[in-house]
């Protein structure tokens, strides 16, 4: 039995973003309650851009993760960019893993820090 996930969204005052926040354990048994939540946001909101926080989420499985791929493809075809912020230890193994940073509008980690996980500093341009 998995952990009580949740889904909180704001949106910015202008309307131009919103954003929505997920905790919890991301799992085979709320997977498509997440996609179904994330996937109705999208199709619901005259925003162009989803930004998901998925700091607080502390486990995430193949199941949960292919979820948040068919949210975002949900999201595109609505045309609204959903796109991951601040992902956890879990979320972001899971990603790097995988291959999808590009997909969830991620930096790829610093291949320097030696599989902690780290994003890649900015780039400076000048």
């Amino acid at each position: 039995m998995s952990m009580m996930v949740e889904v909180t969204y704001r949106t910015e005052p202008d309307g131009s973003v919103v954003h929505a926040t997920i905790t919890g354990e991301l799992d085979l048994d709320r997977a498509d309650e997440i996609r179904d939540s994330l996937a109705g946001a999208a199709r619901g909101i005259t925003a162009k851009f989803l930004r998901v926080d998925v700091s607080g989420v502390t486990f995430l499985d193949s199941y949960a993760l292919g979820a948040l791929v068919s949210a975002r493809n949900t999201a595109a075809s609505a045309g609204v960019t959903l796109t991951l912020a601040d992902p956890s230890p879990p979320v972001r193994k899971a990603i790097e893993v995988t291959g999808l940073a590009d997909v969830f509008g991620l930096p790829p980690s610093r291949p320097d820090a030696a599989g902690t996980g780290d994003p890649a500093p900015a780039a400076d341009v000048t």
